[in-house]
């Protein structure tokens, strides 16, 4: 099957074409020409969309689809629908399941279920047996299998020998770990320490907590040697710790959670359990210094942290709520309207590829054709008909979004709005 993408603008670094507005011809999965001006050949596909853009397909790092054993809150099938819509040819699943993913079957389920998809799905596989904190799983044969880095999601690694053995032991392999910001023995509340927590009488989660955790990590990755990534940061001072920790040539990378990048703890003010996530929202000086962290590279990635939670969990009292947001439907209208969009689309596409060691699509001629189709300047309002999601605890509802995805590429397959 033949498309033809007409008057398209490129945003790639990576291509001849960034920034040019240019026609793309694609035979079944193959871009064969890019050019001014293409006369569509016969039984060919036009797309002409306003505003048109173009770049690489989106990979978003930290997503949660519950199956298996929580397949009422999303299942994979739809899980990577709602990531297609929302612009997304590749996700990384975390393993917050049931049973966990600590075992080399675990992984080809999750690779088996997700097969002839337009959304590729790679699985993060538990660092430790049973997600217990306390003896490393099979690192070796799950990464043979498919996984691409091992964490166990939202759960901090409270003992620092089983983080100094596990980025000795990934050496062998090149391995990725995960090590989840937050000092469990100073992280006794739920929500932001600061001017709200106090005013609503609300248990305070400081970010002492965070930022002890990522010293100590930083600490033991300059003993150790290995690859760390650190996922969603909120506060001010991570940003200044792995900024130095970068500058010494230490193997660190980092993420942020949409939602701590664009929202602040003012949410919580009407205490809205959609807005209870972790690490909390913290204050509008976290938000402008994670902003800037973007900006100058500091931060590698965004990420939706897209974790649907039933509503049984989510519509009762602030404190007993789950935490999690989904994301993926508003990622790119919320995070669009805060940074530059060759940023942005490189926090979604180089940098997180690079990391997680996935091939890099490079938009050229003969290239396969792995891409997101968006118009970056259509603004609108987040509502509940734009959640896809079966879960629908979004902290983005009634929210002004500035972009709008249209569609994707890949696996020879194409989805559009």
């Amino acid at each position: 099957m033949k498309t033809l993408l007409k008057s398209a603008k490129i945003i790639d670094k990576n291509s001849p074409f960034h920034l040019q507005i240019v026609d793309i011809l694609i035979n079944d999965d193959v871009i064969t020409t890019i050019s001014k001006n293409i006369k569509a050949p016969k039984n060919t596909k036009i797309i002409v969309l306003p505003n048109l853009h173009v770049s690489v397909g989106w990979f978003d790092t930290s997503v949660s689809f519950g199956e298996p054993g929580f397949e009422e809150r999303e299942n994979i099938d739809n899980g990577l629908d709602v990531a297609i819509k929302s612009g997304f040819t590749a996700v990384a699943v975390n393993p917050n399941t049931l049973p966990v993913i600590d075992n080399k079957a675990a992984v080809a389920f999750l690779i088996t279920k997700s097969k002839n998809k337009c959304c590729n799905l790679y699985p993060i596989a538990n660092l430790t047996k049973g997600a217990n904190n306390k003896n490393l799983a099979e690192l070796y044969d799950m990464q043979n299998s498919g996984a691409i880095a091992f964490g166990d999601y939202k759960q901090a690694i409270s003992n620092a020998n089983l983080l100094k053995v596990a980025l000795q032991y990934t050496q062998n392999f090149n391995g990725l770990v995960l090590s989840f910001p937050q000092d469990n023995t100073i992280a006794k509340g739920f929500v932001n320490e600061g001017l709200n927590s106090t005013k609503l009488g609300m248990k305070a989660l400081p970010s002492l907590s965070e930022e002890l955790q990522i010293s100590r990590d930083l600490f033991i990755l300059e003993y150790t040697g290995g690859k760390l990534h650190i996922p969603t940061i909120s506060t001010e001072k991570s940003v200044d710790l792995i900024a130095k920790a970068k500058k010494q040539g230490l193997d660190v990378t980092c993420s942020v959670a949409v939602h701590n990048l664009v929202l602040t703890d003012d949410e919580i003010a009407n205490f809205n359990t959609n807005c209870k996530v972790l690490p909390p929202l913290r204050t509008k000086k976290d938000l402008k210094a994670l902003i800037k962290g973007v900006e100058n590279g500091t931060i590698d990635m965004i990420t939706s942290d897209h974790n649907p939670i039933d509503i049984e969990h989510k519509k009762i009292e602030f404190e007993n709520a789950k935490y999690g947001t989904i994301g993926l439907e508003s990622l790119f209208g919320a995070v669009n309207a805060v940074l530059s969009l060759e940023n942005l689309i490189d926090a979604l596409t180089t940098n997180p590829r690079k990391r997680f060691n996935i091939d890099l699509p490079i938009i050229n001629k003969g290239n396969k054709a792995n891409l997101t189709l968006f118009n970056p300047e259509y603004k609108y309002v987040f509502s509940l008909a734009d959640v896809k999601s079966t879960s629908k605890n979004t902290a983005f509802l009634n929210k002004k979004m500035n972009g709008k995805v249209y569609g994707v590429f890949n696996n020879e397959l194409n989805v559009f709005k």
